[in-house]
């Protein structure tokens, strides 16, 4: 989990589904997103929320995620919600957070990682990272659409719904398509 706190609750409400569908959930979470009071929760409850849907302590170094590959700890990595302060980093090879690092684990052992994009700049100065990781082998992404064309012109959210089916697809080496879907008619998804 990145720190897109507005998309918290859907990001935790998809972990409760994949947790439900059996797959077993190593979480890790940026120093932002662990540590970071806001508007939509204290950093506290989320990190008890994570603990309570996974059953374990949110990996929140960059030490503690450094094995992830090596140790082959995950089948896949989602980041959910993956901002695009995220987006940026693993374009251009900037390891500097705990998810940065799993990330980095992850692929370095040829293992997929799952993009669930939420950021108010996808199609302004996000797009350029967004197009660079389209072209990354064993780099997916979830489907996303512009959450508020009218208001937020440049803003994208992925579909969290869409999250267990895009897993499936990340697993057996496709991406789900279509991965640009069409904007909600009555607004923000947010």
């Amino acid at each position: 989990m990145c720190g897109s706190f507005c998309t918290f609750s859907r990001a935790l409400e998809q972990m409760r589904v994949l947790k439900e569908l059996g797959y077993e959930i190593l979480p890790i979470m940026s120093e932002t997103a662990a540590g970071t009071d806001t508007r939509f929760g204290k950093a506290t409850d989320f990190l008890q929320q994570v603990k309570d849907i996974t059953g374990r302590e949110p990996i929140r170094t960059i030490p503690a995620a450094e094995p992830i590959g090596p140790k082959k700890m995950a089948d896949l990595l989602v980041i959910a919600p993956c901002t695009g302060n995220t987006l940026a980093k693993l374009a251009n090879g900037i390891t500097d957070t705990a998810v940065t690092m799993a990330a980095k684990s992850n692929l370095r052992v040829h293992r997929p990682v799952l993009l669930t994009i939420a950021t108010n700049d996808a199609l302004a100065a996000s797009a350029q990272n967004i197009g660079r990781l389209l072209n990354v082998k064993y780099v997916y992404f979830t489907p996303f659409r512009q959450d508020d064309h009218e208001k937020k012109p440049s803003s994208v959210v992925a579909d969290f719904t869409l999250l267990p089916r895009a897993v499936e697809a990340a697993l057996h080496g496709r991406q789900m398509e279509p991965i640009l879907l069409a904007p909600v008619k009555d607004g923000c998804t947010t």
